[in-house]
């Protein structure tokens, strides 16, 4: 079959379940990321092994596995990183506020910096490729996230200090120094909302890294925030992704911490998903 018939098939047979759009785009980075086709009017023939592993992709596609899982990586700020089921897919959010980061802090400057929750390492990775001055490090609570953070940086060339620690656990953080800036996207859906999730992120993404109990669904911006207050250099910065309902909240969180100059940021769709704040100059 040739690259042509075979891209047509397989648009076709992705057409019926997701509409055409989706499956255009899933069809492109299948074929140029898997494959390193580009031009999909290629009257050369696939061979048999290729033809298989197009069939098999198809048919883990067709049952809604992200597509970034299926090809095993993924793009994020003009990076290539790796991707599995131990971490979240990043998402366009993200870009969003590590373009705000770096906005901020001049890349030339020495900074300390900090990513709490890094999954794929997408954050710490990006700032240290782009400000090669910021001596950056990352935790996580999983072992398998962190694997896969710790090969994202050998990808990318950048080193960054990877260290398997929970937050929530007050007695592990006398282990960490002070930092000029913290970042943390961390979990913050209530269970209760799984319903409300799509299949493909609740079947396939990392529980730990999406879900906080019903009860204290704001536990990690409070905990974050009260390690910040230790651990933050006077004037230091705190950064959060949130989602659109609680940012206020997170707001609220920092303002009674004594953090100042508060600042709430839509994304580009319009919602309400980054806080910063400024710990006090001493």
């Amino acid at each position: 079959m040739t690259i042509e018939n075979a891209h047509l098939n397989f648009l076709e047979s992705l057409s019926v379940e997701f509409g055409k759009g989706e499956a255009t785009q899933m069809a492109r980075i299948v074929f140029e990321d898997v494959f390193s086709i580009t031009n999909f009017l290629r009257k050369e023939t696939l061979t048999a092994a290729q033809l298989a592993k197009l069939d098999a992709i198809q048919i883990r596609l067709l049952t809604h596995e992200p597509v970034q899982y299926v090809v095993g990586m993924t793009y994020f700020y003009g990076l290539k990183f790796k991707v599995n089921p131990a971490v979240l897919i990043p998402r366009p959010e993200t870009e969003e506020l590590v373009e705000w980061i770096l906005a901020d802090h001049a890349p030339q400057k020495n900074l300390r910096f900090l990513d709490i929750g890094t999954g794929s390492g997408c954050i710490p990775i990006t700032l240290k490729a782009k400000a090669p001055n910021y001596h950056v490090a990352a935790l996580d609570v999983s072992r398998e996230a962190l694997a896969v953070a710790k090969e994202n940086a050998r990808l990318n060339t950048v080193e960054v200090h990877f260290q398997e620690l929970d937050i929530l656990k007050k007695e592990n953080w006398d282990q960490l120094p002070s930092y000029e800036i913290i970042v943390s996207n961390p979990p913050y859906i209530p269970t209760e909302e799984k319903q409300l999730m799509f299949a493909n992120v609740l079947d396939h993404e990392p529980e730990i890294a999406l879900f906080v109990s019903d009860e204290d669904p704001l536990i990690f911006y409070r905990t974050i925030v009260e390690f910040a207050r230790e651990h933050l250099v006077p004037g230091g910065w705190l950064y959060f992704e949130t989602n659109e309902y609680n940012a206020t909240e997170v707001e609220a969180i920092c303002f009674r911490a004594g953090f100042f100059d508060i600042e709430k940021r839509k994304d580009l769709q319009g919602k309400d998903r980054m806080v910063k704040a400024r710990q006090g100059l001493g």
